[in-house]
């Protein structure tokens, strides 16, 4: 999928470890040269791990990781301008970074909201605006999008998690209409629980849900993700029949339903 070009890059943003670093590995194996980027130290492993992929069929790899907090109003800019300082021309964009969590609203701190609400939607928003631009003009270019089945959850203690999944998820759907006539591929992937140690659950269970295949690992995700990116389409959601289903019977049940679920405790 790479371009002939050495100063040709693909963009994965939380890319330390679990989803991004999947996503960053994969892309690394089809022979894109990493622009890395998370806001932790081990982005700086990370880049070596990725280099020490190389191999004879994957030869001149260049991985630059970026030390960077996305949660800020000014990220997006400063990020861009980094490749522009550095002569790096984007073909493709993985927006990944994000934090989860399941919490009522006004139990977080107006910081987390800030945050989380940057993270989600102004940060790879804006980071589709300034690189969509590019690649328009280029004529040839790959957005992905890391949404979430959450995204069709209006449900309690994921108003903030799954409100901000569903603005990119929407907005990347407009995107993938508007700009498949200028050569650029947009695709939403939306994961299902994905075993990457986010979640409270005993190792017992994960193994079961993994065999059951309600559970995927974060290079499944990837692998299908960027399948179905590379393919054109607009939406993938990953593991696939259990989360439809849930979302679905989600979607169908009456709020007072879910408030008598709140007034239990049952969730």
């Amino acid at each position: 999928m790479r371009s002939n070009s050495s100063h040709t890059f693909a963009i994965v943003t939380g890319a330390s470890s679990g989803i991004g670093y999947a996503f960053a590995e994969a892309l690394a194996q089809r022979g894109y040269n990493l622009l890395i980027v998370s806001n932790v130290p081990e982005i700086h492993e990370a880049a070596k791990k990725l280099k020490g992929l190389e191999d004879e069929r994957i030869s001149g790899l260049e991985v630059v990781p970026l030390q960077m907090d996305l949660g800020q109003q000014s990220s997006a800019r400063e990020l861009y301008e980094y490749t522009k300082a550095h002569n790096m021309e984007v073909e493709v964009l993985v927006n990944n970074a994000g934090v989860y969590h399941d919490k009522d609203i006004l139990d977080d701190s107006e910081a987390f909201t800030s945050l989380i609400m940057n993270l989600h939607m102004y940060t790879p928003a804006m980071l589709c605006y300034l690189f969509g631009q590019e690649m328009k003009a280029r004529g040839k270019g790959y957005i992905l999008n890391v949404c979430s089945v959450t995204s069709k959850m209006a449900a309690q203690r994921l108003g903030t998690y799954g409100g901000t999944k569903a603005f990119l998820s929407h907005f990347t759907r407009a995107l993938h209409i508007e700009l498949r006539k200028y050569g650029i591929h947009v695709t939403d992937v939306s994961p299902g629980a994905v075993d990457t140690g986010l979640y409270s659950i005993k190792p017992g269970l994960t193994k079961l849900g993994k065999a059951l295949g309600i559970i995927v690992s974060p290079q499944t995700l990837a692998r299908r993700g960027l399948r179905a990116l590379f393919r054109g389409r607009a939406k993938t959601t990953v593991p696939t029949v259990f989360w439809r289903v849930l979302c679905f019977l989600i979607l169908l049940a009456p709020t007072w339903m879910l408030r008598l679920i709140r007034r239990f405790g049952w969730f």
